[in-house]
């Protein structure tokens, strides 16, 4: 109790260790029921719960809500990329779709260690009490634009091939093979890179360097090396498709672009 008799601090230990459901589950009846009923009921008396587990919950909350407009702008902002550089609405939905398969992929790798405890003894995880709440939100916005680097690194090979008369089909083999060195050696770097904070103690790091290391992985693998070719040469000239009501889009010249883009990548 403070001096002046107006301020308390009531100490309560609750269910769990803190971060489990079981934690969850005491907070929530601790916020909507007993405090309500006892110290909340006091009259001109404000109440409140603060501890490791409300802070947690409450930070979780507020990103949840922050998380729609922040995927919506970067998929806006991707698309709207895409289809200028492109000039095609095939293919900037197609970098949406194969981008957030590659994101979808890091969050059910941290939900099958982090929650399940797949592979947890391994990577020296102690308890599988959930995932850091900032760890989604950031692994989204970096995956998202990783993958989009590498994206439109082949998609420009390819682009270029095509423009110069090759058929779709040789486009697409010949872009693959010519970039093939180059994202292989960026990804493997990025992978080692991102393992490393695999092997600190902190959860967040764990996950954090988990989750960007196996999406790397399967991106720069399965998704661009497999699912990319792969649609592109079952699409062929749909590929680039652009409705007649966008033909006022401006026409990159795709070397130029090529050019720009390919020190970035490197430098990534």
């Amino acid at each position: 109790m403070s001096n002046d008799g107006t301020v308390a601090n009531i100490t309560i230990p609750i269910a769990g260790n803190g971060r489990d459901a079981a934690s969850n589950a005491a907070l929530r009846v601790l916020r909507n029921e007993i405090v309500p009923q006892t110290v909340g009921a006091l009259p001109e008396a404000e109440a409140g719960v603060t501890g490791q587990t409300a802070e947690w919950n409450d930070q979780a909350t507020e990103l949840k809500s922050n998380l729609p407009p922040v995927v919506a702008f970067v998929l806006l902002f991707a698309f709207g990329l895409m289809l200028v550089a492109f000039r095609s609405i095939v293919i900037a939905v197609k970098a949406i779709v194969l981008n957030l398969l590659s994101v979808a992929a890091a969050y059910g790798v941290l939900v099958l260690v982090f929650q399940h405890g797949f592979g947890a003894g391994l990577l020296g995880v102690s308890s599988t009490n959930g995932i850091e709440a900032v760890v989604p939100l950031l692994l989204f916005v970096i995956l998202f634009g990783l993958s989009m680097d590498y994206h439109v690194f082949i998609l420009s090979r390819i682009r270029e091939l095509f423009d110069r008369g090759e058929k779709m089909d040789d486009a697409v083999s010949q872009g693959i093979k010519s970039t093939a060195g180059v994202v292989t050696s960026a990804a493997l770097v990025m992978v080692t890179v991102f393992a490393v904070f695999a092997t600190l103690s902190m959860p967040f790091f764990k996950q954090f360097g988990v989750g960007l290391a196996a999406a790397i992985l399967i991106d720069a693998t399965i998704v661009r090396a497999v699912l990319l070719p792969a649609t592109m040469k079952l699409l062929g000239d749909w590929n680039w498709y652009l409705p007649k009501w966008l033909e006022w889009l401006p026409a990159l010249d795709s070397d130029e672009t090529e050019r720009e883009l390919e020190p970035e990548v490197m430098a990534g």
